[in-house]
């Protein structure tokens, strides 16, 4: 592994990507067991829009009362049918969001410390977010096993669970920004023992 790292004062940040239903949070949950300081950009994506937040005032302003559930919170469920059937509703949505959850997952990591960090951004190959990390690590599965996993947890049906992928980056764009990559389409142990490894190669590294 190369140390890209300008400041070799702070952690080595390693950017975990992956598409939706790749098993991420599976992966940085082990991590997090193995000691890593994990910073999740969904976890912060939740944060920003609770009641009270500037960003649901801004979405309240921008879609209306139809995308917020009886006690002032996101409908989520909605808006996800909303902006994976509309490009322009999705990047309406993108220019609230994602400057602040920028910022927070930027103050997070500063304040984190860790033998090393794990910054969670599924989209990371389109993200600004991509300049902050050293390493990328890709969470990898076939796109049968993603949608599978989508129409189990997110997808009304196979339809709507492609057109959820369409919306991401390909595999293709993922692995070709990607130091490392874990195949998670085996068992769990076979995915762990991948961690293992790379927890240890990590430490190693952010220690140099």
């Amino acid at each position: 592994m190369t140390d890209t790292r300008d400041d070799k004062t702070r952690p080595l940040r390693v950017g975990l990507t992956g598409g939706i239903a790749s098993g991420k949070s599976t992966v940085s949950a082990i991590f997090a067991e193995l000691g890593a300081a994990v910073i999740d950009t969904d976890v912060i994506a939740r944060e920003v829009v609770a009641p009270g937040q500037a960003a649901i005032d801004e979405i309240r302003r921008e879609f209306g009362e139809d995308y917020l559930t009886a006690d002032g919170k996101l409908d989520r469920a909605t808006m996800r049918r909303l902006v994976f059937a509309d490009d322009t509703a999705r990047s309406r949505l993108e220019a609230i969001l994602h400057p602040r959850i920028r910022d927070e997952t930027l103050a997070q990591a500063t304040a984190a410390g860790g033998p090393y960090q794990l910054i969670v951004v599924p989209l990371l190959v389109d993200s600004p977010l991509l300049q902050f990390v050293d390493r990328v690590l890709a969470v990898d599965c076939a796109e049968d096993t993603q949608i599978e996993r989508l129409m189990a947890r997110d997808a009304d049906s196979e339809e709507q669970a492609r057109r959820i992928l369409a919306t991401q980056a390909s595999r293709q764009e993922r692995l070709a920004i990607a130091d490392d990559v874990i195949d998670n389409d085996g068992s769990l142990e076979r995915t762990r023992r991948q961690i293992l490894a790379l927890d240890r190669a990590y430490r190693a590294e952010s220690a140099c």
